[in-house]
């Protein structure tokens, strides 16, 4: 496992289900329905959440807490190309949220899109400055873009002490200096 962003889906599955069902004032039906799904997710049964939030968002194209958690279900059942569907939607429905941005970010790095999730991370904090996750992410992809790049110029030029020096330190840091898969 990569030390750089594989932390990111679960310290963002957490916070991301608080803001999902809390930040949001939900009916209480809404939100049973909703903790349902989320609840049998953290029991590992995230077929059946999925189930569960595609009944609930089934005939209402622009929901956004459902879809945001059908979203978190496919990160975590590795389905990316699905969960980049959801939250480009969201994303294109919602354009104020930074969430969706962060989400997309963290899928994309995952599939080595660094440059894309770069731009993404860049959505969220401008759609929410003090978005802090967001910014700690950006951060972990900017580290991951120095290292491709030191391995770059040490591909280059191998003899360079002081580029073998600064991926020392990154390495110090945890961070791969070769691109590989993010998991």
């Amino acid at each position: 496992m990569h030390p750089i962003l594989p932390r990111l889906l679960p310290a963002t599955m957490p916070a991301m289900l608080l803001v999902l069902l809390f930040a949001f004032s939900l009916p209480s039906a809404v939100a049973n329905e909703l903790a349902e799904a989320q609840r049998l997710l953290q029991q590992g049964q995230a077929e059946q959440a999925l189930a569960k939030v595609d009944a609930y968002v089934a005939g209402k194209p622009r929901e956004l807490q459902g879809r945001f958690l059908k979203g978190l279900i496919l990160m975590e059942m590795n389905r990316p190309n699905d969960a980049i569907t959801v939250f480009t939607q969201i994303s294109d429905d919602y354009p104020e949220l930074p969430e969706p941005y962060n989400n997309l970010a963290v899928l994309y790095a995952r599939q080595e899109q660094l440059e894309r999730a770069r731009a993404l991370l860049e959505m969220s904090i401008r759609t929410h400055p003090g978005y802090a996750l967001a910014r700690e992410n950006l951060g972990d992809v900017l580290l991951r873009q120095a290292s491709q790049s030191y391995d770059e110029a040490l591909r280059l030029d191998p003899a360079n002490k002081a580029v073998q020096a600064k991926q020392a330190r990154l390495r110090e840091l945890k961070v791969a200096p070769s691109p590989g898969a993010v998991r």
